[in-house]
């Protein structure tokens, strides 16, 4: 029996068992398993269940909401199905113990005690659709349970209710609809504007993005996009140009929205943002409603600085009864439509079933959005590291200047360990998820790091530097390079034109230990200000002060330079972020060339 992860053998003490992922019977009663391959490989979860004696050899899956007939014949072929809908929470809690899956939809809460109660039986649970904010990964994964969504099957659903409202929108159909309802005729009152000639601004051109993009095309409508990620040649194909985020708001017509929610993004369209745009800018939102702060949005339409909203999503759904945002009458909205078509329906209950089917027979699912386990013995020895790749990761991404898509990177590993005995699998995918999990709604993990990757067009090599020395410490330092990008920190910029860092880990901390070519040495905790200067003396006293008036905790401070009186690159951790203001006055000391605050 052979897996794409190891080989390993087996020791059967029952003749006659059925190896799946589910199972009322003790694994450890029933066989072991023994990896018989060098290098440390993933602890897979395997579960035995009984052919014999009347037992179903069967899985059972609970469907907690409607799901799509062809989906529900593609797990009845594998699977025992049991559909219960609108399950209180003590209800599903009592009902999981008796299950190996679980799909659900946004409306059912997959929290701890969930996984809990399932007493490890629990062995999938499906999101039939894209977002997951309703599971707890990291309950999942404690209780060895793989999640996976379905994030492809409603793209040209979510693309078309997009355009749909920036139609309505714009030729006020709503509301004209209301009023003719109502008994009025009021032609004059909804005059609306066209859209051929207009420029569009699509913010997050990833799937749902990008064709939003052709379709608008197609009404004669000029496209811009912003997004990091997007292969400049992809946009190019369709005819798009990409542009910083600042010149997609200031420059555009219409805006329409698809990114997805995260720290990042949150409330990415706010007062400072809305006074950036032209007046009368319209805005269409089918992606997340955290991404426009609600209440500032409000305040825009009352200015007139934004003339119209068309909106599928909100902060808070469904929102109150009161919200001011809803009752306005220039805002258009639905119940987060985006994806309610037939068509996609259908598509995402088969899209989610062949997950869960393939899960449960063991495979290892594209679509997994959490990490697999461990050997805790590889673990706690790449621990650190671990960590250190995900923060290399994050501060070389944001080092990438507005506009500039991230497709090359290459990763060094110095080490003293022969090949064999260095498994970059897991610091791989932690930079990978460095990379992309700022700015997109992807979990990445080892399952889908290589996937997740190759889907947003970023190509990651790797390379061994071999030293001399003792092999007790796995690495000596992790070097991250991103190609063919702009930096919005010049000094990030090797000698050979890539944006570079560099760390190691010292006393089990990771460390940022060279920003292009200058050489720091500063502890990757809280956050980071980089600073080129003129190095001259009371540099750090000046910067220092700044902040601590400020009341900003410097935790670490390093200074590289390349000579004596020439540059340098002063490095700073600080424990908060600092206020705009305080950031300014540090960009206003005169020896002070450039500066960038990256946030861990």
């Amino acid at each position: 029996m052979a897996t794409s992860a190891a080989s390993y053998a087996t020791s059967l003490r029952q003749p006659s068992l059925k190896l799946s992922l589910s199972s009322k019977h003790s694994l450890s009663s029933l066989f072991s398993v023994s990896f018989n391959h060098k290098r440390a490989p993933p602890r897979l979860v395997i579960i035995a269940s009984a052919a014999a004696d009347g037992i179903s050899s069967k899985p059972t899956v609970l469907i907690a909401e409607k799901l799509g007939q062809v989906g529900l014949d593609l797990l009845k072929e594998f699977a025992n199905v049991d559909c219960a809908y609108n399950l209180s929470p003590e209800e599903l809690c009592t009902k999981i113990s008796l299950c190996d899956a679980l799909i659900v939809r946004s409306g059912t809460k997959v929290n701890r005690d969930v996984f809990e109660s399932s007493a490890g039986r629990l062995k999938v649970v499906g999101r039939a659709g894209v977002g997951i904010d309703n599971v707890d990964l990291a309950a999942a994964t404690e209780f060895g349970c793989l999640v996976v969504n379905a994030p492809t099957a409603n793209t040209v659903a979510a693309a078309e209710h997009g355009i749909a409202l920036l139609a309505a929108m714009a030729r006020n159909v709503a509301q004209a609809d209301a009023s003719v309802k109502a008994g009025k005729w009021q032609r004059n009152k909804y005059v609306g504007v066209s859209l051929v000639g207009k420029t569009l601004a699509v913010l997050g051109f990833g799937k749902v993005g990008s064709e939003v993009a052709r379709r608008a095309k197609g009404l004669g409508m000029h496209v811009i996009a912003h997004d990091p990620y997007a292969p400049a040649d992809r946009a190019r194909a369709i005819g798009v140009d990409l542009v910083s985020f600042d010149e997609a708001i200031a420059t555009a017509d219409f805006i329409s929205l698809h990114m997805p929610l995260t720290p990042a993004t949150s409330k990415v369209l706010n007062d400072e943002t809305f006074g950036k745009m032209k007046k009368g800018v319209r805005i269409v939102n089918v992606a997340r409603g955290g991404v426009i702060d609600e209440e500032a949005l409000v305040r825009a339409l009352d200015s007139g600085r934004v003339a119209q909203a068309a909106l599928d999503v909100f902060t808070e759904e469904p929102p109150p009864a009161d919200s001011k945002l809803v009752q306005h009458e220039r805002v258009t909205v639905t119940p987060h439509l985006g994806a309610s078509t037939m068509e996609a329906q259908e598509g995402v209950a088969i899209e989610i079933a062949e997950a869960v089917v393939g899960a449960l027979k063991g495979e290892l699912a594209a679509t997994a959005v959490n990490a697999p386990m461990v050997p805790a013995e590889v673990l706690t020895e790449l621990k650190p590291f671990v960590e250190l790749a995900e923060k290399l990761g994050r501060l070389a991404v944001q080092l990438v200047a507005g506009g500039s898509g991230v497709k090359t990177v290459k990763v060094s590993y110095a080490s003293s360990r022969a090949p064999d005995d260095l498994d970059t699998r897991l610091l791989r995918a932690m930079i990978t998820k460095g990379l992309i999990e700022p700015i997109s709604d992807v979990f990445v993990n080892l399952v889908n790091a290589d996937y997740t990757a190759k889907q947003r067009g970023l190509r990651l090599t790797e390379e061994r530097i071999l030293l001399d020395g003792s092999p007790e410490s796995p690495l000596e330092f992790i070097q991250v390079q991103i190609a063919n990008v702009e930096s919005k920190f010049a000094s990030a910029i090797s000698e050979s034109g890539e944006i570079k860092v560099e760390g190691r880990v010292k006393d089990g901390v990771p460390h940022l230990t060279k920003v292009g070519s200058f050489e720091v040495d500063v502890s990757l905790e809280g956050s980071i200000i980089l600073c080129r200067q003129v190095d001259q003396p009371g540099m750090i006293g000046k910067v220092g002060s700044i902040l601590g008036s400020e009341n900003v905790n410097v935790s670490f401070m390093s200074v590289g330079r390349v000579a004596p009186r020439k540059h340098a690159v002063m490095a700073i951790g600080v424990d908060e972020q600092p206020r705009k203001e305080t950031l300014k006055k540090i960009g206003d000391v005169p020896a002070i060339e450039e500066f960038v605050f990256l946030k861990l």
